[in-house]
């Protein structure tokens, strides 16, 4: 059945383009922080392991969000790692880092689903889109918040 919202398919398309892209940093950002908070170690690891559960808990409710708004867009959501891999800005961590290191990687994950969210942003405004623009604005408050929580353990 044709899908007639108000919102002209190519520009469904370019929209959901952008969310699969976020959709993958935000997936991956999540592995990343699930790992992290299972391999935390050293004296920060209480408040850093429940940090980052938060964290993650927060992302796997995201992931379905932005995949049900592609769906709804009338578009596949990507749900593959090779999919993800393509996708994401955001690359995996090799091995275990230091628990600072952990951080830091994280404020950069967090940081690059901002700047993700962000440039869908055009898109959304010249179909006007406002659910997805809406999407994205509480994405991206979600992300520079966590990121300045994240940086600020670095601080002092």
């Amino acid at each position: 059945m044709q899908i007639d919202i108000g919102i002209k398919e190519d520009d469904r398309a370019k929209i959901a383009d952008g969310l699969s892209r976020l959709l993958a940093d935000t997936y991956t950002l999540y592995l990343k922080t699930h790992n992290f908070h299972w391999n935390v170690k050293g004296p920060m690891f209480q408040t850093l392991h429940l940090m980052f559960e938060t964290q993650y808990t927060e992302l796997a409710t995201a992931v379905d969000e932005i995949a049900e708004r592609i769906r709804a867009l009338g578009f596949a959501a990507p749900g593959t790692y090779k999919q993800f891999a393509e996708l994401s800005s955001i690359k995996e961590t090799e091995g275990v880092p230091e628990a600072k290191e952990m951080i830091k990687l994280l404020v950069e994950a967090q940081e690059s689903c901002v700047r993700t969210a962000r440039s869908i942003f055009p898109a959304c405004e010249a179909a006007a889109d406002e659910p997805s623009a809406d999407l994205l604005t509480q994405r991206m408050q979600v992300h520079e918040k966590t990121a300045w929580m994240l940086r600020s353990l670095l601080e002092g």
